[in-house]
């Protein structure tokens, strides 16, 4: 998974990657399965623009009375700050989209613009109440495999971290944990208080977070765009990571 150009930094309890380029900060916000090899495709086209970083969210490690949206968004809230980071472009997908939601209704002054990929927060139609069976390995490539719109995206190596993550009881304990808080977590009623220009990037392939998922985000944050990818899923940087880039790009450089 870390196959990546960059070391992974560990500050106290903080694990993250930092491309430390001049420019502004990008900070990339990852969902349940998958860290750094969901975006290697976004900061290898921004690296050398923007000051990429990668908080490794704590979802495995976290106390089990803890393992929350909320605790997660306390830990990203710490290690800005830990960090002194201002002028945020947040970038989530999935959960990661639900933390970035919340971490900038808590801290709205240090973001600058918020991009949305297949995120929770309103609606989500998770693993279901089928956790993956364990040990069925045939079964978690399948699910793994729905998360895109080309099953083949879903490489062996994928595959098999969320393989390992299912079969590891302590971890999929705090999955399911995680999981089933982002749900009861609705954001409805707060996202009108989002002030920051705000992208959405979809699939309009996503049957996690369905196509009307995004247009309800659109409609609720005051002063969002939204874009569709056609021929893709829940993970567009992964997916379809050209259009991806070049629509965020764009955003990036209209909001500079």
């Amino acid at each position: 998974m870390q196959n990546m150009d960059f070391q992974l930094i560990e500050e106290g309890k903080y694990k993250f990657i930092e491309t430390k380029t001049k420019g502004p900060n990008l900070m990339l916000l990852h969902g349940l399965f998958g860290a750094l090899s969901n975006f290697q495709g976004i900061i290898h086209h921004f690296s050398s623009k923007f000051n990429i970083i990668v908080p490794i969210l704590p979802i495995y490690e976290l106390p089990i009375f803890q393992a929350s949206v909320s605790g997660l968004v306390d830990y990203v809230i710490g290690f800005v700050k830990h960090k002194n980071l201002s002028g945020l472009n947040l970038v989530g997908n999935s959960l990661g989209g639900h933390i970035a939601l919340l971490f900038a209704l808590a801290e709205m002054d240090r973001i600058k613009t918020i991009t949305l990929t297949g995120s929770s927060g309103l609606f989500e139609s998770g693993m279901g109440s089928t956790f993956p069976k364990r040990g069925d390995y045939e079964f978690i490539k399948k699910k793994t495999e729905e998360t895109f719109f080309n099953p083949e995206v879903a490489s062996k190596e994928l595959v098999d971290e969320v393989y390992d993550i299912v079969n590891d009881r302590a971890k999929a304990i705090r999955v399911i944990a995680t999981a089933k808080s982002a749900l009861r977590h609705n954001l409805g009623d707060k996202l009108q208080l989002i002030s920051v220009p705000t992208l959405l990037i979809w699939g309009k392939n996503d049957n996690i977070t369905p196509p009307f998922v995004a247009e309800k985000f659109k409609e609720l944050i005051p002063n969002a765009s939204l874009y569709f990818v056609e021929q893709c899923a829940h993970a567009p940087m992964m997916e379809k990571p050209e259009e991806f880039n070049r629509i965020l790009e764009e955003f990036l450089i209209k909001t500079a």
